[in-house]
């Protein structure tokens, strides 16, 4: 059956300039088919369908609508508990205090998953936004802090996020073609990107526009969180300030408080200023939009802006409410020099140090600690920018809130990273987190919503698709120190491409998985299911690791071991994975837990140690 418009036999009422015909006239019907074939001619239509199968270029799909999901009046979620989404810890649905970010799925900002990271901070920690998995810090995904702020508090119909849509089918289906012309168009909780028509597989709702042969003009692979209540206002809103300082100047030893809705304690705004030795009080004070908190400051306790610079020595800032992240860095060409200086948040969406929209962080010598869920010691948000963290102390306690939640570029050295209840560090999209001489320590307790499809973690790295970051290779790199996973993979990577380098790092593992490198179940909004692995390059330098690592159907590892690597550990071990390319130089060795399946093999087999068990390379047995 070939799909264009759909017209309704009966009457059809045509309106032109010059007169209207009643149904039934001849005129009437000749205006009728010359308006529709000249429609057909200069606008395609399109038709929502949900993918039942994929044999090549051809789709077969259910024809149906898409219902969207209502929230309450607040704004706040859609009836009946809830809402989906995952934290920023990307685990789940955000669910009250929001969690990839900063979880796959929301950040901080409750729009998702792990927001941060998922944890993400995504799954668990704090979500993307957000900050990862559960979503981002923006609620939308990701393991991480979940997406921003608290999550809604129900259920949407159908397990989307409040305002999000559901597929009904109509009972009818359809098959049609895919060409080398036909454009392919991912779409995010916000925005959307050029996508493949590997993208696209079984369950997959698409928008499609075809022509007269059945063959599709258009692919929009529809997600169905977008549209959801926490997409901020639309605008830059940095709400008001009890005190703000517009002109340079020197400050020592004063007090800013703020108890006012959407408020901070103290602004910069456009100066460049020293701030010594200055206590900032935020205490009450509500939230109207959380990821207008997560993304531009609002209800921080100190936010500088507009091209400010602030240079901060021996401050205390104290924050108890939602959104009271306690210092804030917003747009580019702002600065924030902060060091030797002590903050505290207890309230969800509350970050220790946050960047975003471009503006830049130096931190030295902090002692940073957050309660709240959704809250990494070290957070970025939408637009990213770049943190440089040298020393201190910065940990976590809540869920979906990972020590460090990453949508921007972030280097820490000599510092201690502790989350309490989520993953230890969250990256998502296109960012990149170096660590030089760190310790690092992931407690990702459960999922946010206690999802048993959840992956548990300590490193998360994925995209949540929420707009907060851009699509592209993340980075992520150790040297030195340690990273310690009280719970779950030490490492996790979704719906993302990824490069890690690891250099003489103590790695201490909480089970038997080094690396899972895996697609997950989409439900955050972390692309399209059965399209949305990971392509990992792991490069180990000097480095001893163990631990198996796992690799599915749709996603690719090519792990490279020099300089006097040593790892002893399993690859794909029950047989079935993706593609996975070991190089094995000669001063590395390699030995087997168990039996290890790999599509190719570059070194000696001599440096493997097969322990009673086969190596199999390309379907060969080798050792």
């Amino acid at each position: 059956m070939k799909w264009k418009k759909l017209v309704t036999l009966g009457c059809i009422v045509v309106m032109t300039v010059s007169s209207v015909t009643a149904c039934g006239s001849n005129t009437t019907e000749n205006q009728t088919v010359e308006a529709t074939e000249q429609s057909e001619e200069n606008q395609s239509d399109s038709v929502i369908v949900q993918v039942t199968a994929v044999e090549g270029d051809q789709i077969t799909a259910d024809v149906g609508t898409l219902t969207t999901a209502s929230a309450d009046a607040s704004g706040n979620g859609a009836p009946g508990g809830e809402a989906p989404g995952g934290d920023d810890s990307g685990n789940g649905a955000p669910g009250g205090d929001a969690p990839s970010g900063e979880a796959p799925g929301g950040d901080n900002s409750g729009n998702g998953a792990p927001g941060e990271a998922p944890s993400g901070d995504a799954p668990g920690g704090d979500a993307p936004s957000g900050e990862a998995p559960g979503g981002d810090d923006s609620g939308n995904g990701a393991p991480g802090e979940a997406p921003s702020g608290e999550a809604p508090s129900g259920d949407a119909p159908g397990g989307q996020m409040p305002g999000g849509s559901s597929f009904e089918a109509s009972g009818e289906s359809i098959t049609f073609t895919l060409t080398d012309d036909t454009a392919i168009t991912l779409e995010y909780l916000q925005g959307s990107d050029e996508g493949t028509a590997d993208d696209i597989a079984v369950g997959s709702v698409l928008e499609v526009v075809l022509d007269e042969d059945n063959q599709a003009v258009s692919v929009t692979v529809r997600n169905l969180n977008a549209g959801g209540g926490f997409g901020g206002s639309g605008e830059v809103t940095n709400g008001t300030s009890a005190n703000t300082i517009t002109e340079d100047t020197e400050v020592d030893s004063e007090t800013y408080t703020s108890t006012g809705d959407d408020e901070n304690a103290l602004r910069v705004d456009g100066a460049t200023v020293t701030l010594k030795d200055i206590t900032i009080e935020k205490t009450a004070g509500s939230s109207s939009n959380t990821e207008d908190g997560d993304f531009y400051g609002l209800n921080a306790g100190l936010l500088v802006l507009n091209g400010a610079t602030a240079t901060i020595t021996g401050a205390t800032v104290n924050t108890s409410v939602t959104n009271g992240n306690g210092v804030f860095s917003y747009g580019e060409g702002t600065v924030v020099n902060i060091s030797d200086s002590t903050i505290r948040t207890t309230e969800n969406n509350s970050g220790g140090i946050q960047t975003t929209g471009g503006g830049t962080m130096n931190a030295a010598n902090l002692d940073v600690e957050t309660q709240g869920n959704s809250a990494a010691a070290i957070r970025s948000d939408r637009g990213g920018g770049t943190v440089k963290v040298d020393g201190g102390s910065y940990v976590t306690n809540g869920t979906g809130s990972p020590a460090i939640y990453c949508t921007a570029d972030i280097s820490v050295s000599d510092a201690t990273l502790t989350a309490n209840a989520s993953e230890g560090v969250v990256v998502e999209g296109k960012n990149s987190v170096a660590l030089t001489d760190c310790e690092v320590t992931g407690n990702m307790s459960n999922t946010y919503n206690g999802d048993s499809d959840e992956n548990i973690h300590c490193i998360m790295i994925y995209q949540s698709m929420s707009g907060d970051a851009d699509v592209g290779e993340a980075t992520f790199s150790a040297e030195g120190g340690s990273i310690t996973a009280k719970t779950g993979d030490m490492f996790y990577i979704t719906n993302t491409d990824c490069e890690i380098t690891l250099k003489d790092v103590a790695f201490t593992l909480a089970n038997d998985v080094f690396l899972r490198v895996e697609g997950n179940s989409s439900s955050r909004g972390w692309g399209t299911e059965g399209a949305n692995g990971g392509d990992v390059t792991l490069t180990a330098d000097s480095q001893e690791f163990t631990g198996n690592i796992l690799v599915d159907e749709i996603s690719s590892l090519a792990l490279t071991m020099k300089n006097g690597t040593s790892y002893e550990g399993a690859i794909n071990p029950d047989g079935d994975g993706g593609t996975v390319d070991v190089t094995l130089d000669d001063n590395s060795t390699w030995t087997l837990t168990g039996d290890s399946y790999i599509t190719s093999f570059d070194g000696d087999t001599s440096n493997i140690t097969a322990n009673g068990y086969h190596l199999y390379v390309n379907g060969e047995q080798v050792l």
